[in-house]
């Protein structure tokens, strides 16, 4: 998803009268644009796995405040950030199940646990959780 994109479903989201998708995609939309800023200053781009990276930490922070609201019985807020984590779900990708890691993982030449997290690290950066890939690689050696 590019940052347009994002504006689009932003756009759609107002007129559907969405307020949790709207504040879902505002967050997305800002920390795209803070990246941007960031990487064009070192002459880089934005890329898919950096995009995956960012909805994945707005995903976590969204479900670090609903557990404060849940500890503060505020259930209109939890409810509230429940839909947005939703909202951000759509947009990332499915992670690879434990038996894909374990298969990527049987191919490789070298299993020792840096090798194989320098290999996910590189080539599956954002579709892949990596403490799980760090569990099933210990299991290997």
């Amino acid at each position: 998803m590019t940052l347009e994109n994002f504006k689009k479903e932003k756009i759609e989201a107002m007129k559907r009268k969405d307020k949790d998708a709207v504040s879902a995609l505002n967050v997305i939309i800002t920390k795209t644009m803070a990246l941007t800023i960031e990487k064009r200053s070192v002459g880089e781009e934005v890329t898919e796995a950096d995009i995956n990276t960012l909805l994945q930490k707005a995903e976590k922070e969204l479900c670090e405040e609903r557990e404060g609201f849940i500890k503060a019985n505020r259930e209109e807020n939890v409810i509230s950030l429940t839909n947005q984590i939703e909202v951000i779900k759509k947009y990332l990708p499915q992670l690879l199940s434990e038996e894909e890691i374990k298969a990527i993982i049987e191919t490789l030449e070298d299993k020792t646990l840096p090798s194989v997290m320098k290999h996910f690290k590189q080539n599956y950066q954002g579709k892949a959780d990596m403490r799980l890939v760090n569990a099933i690689a210990k299991s290997f050696n």
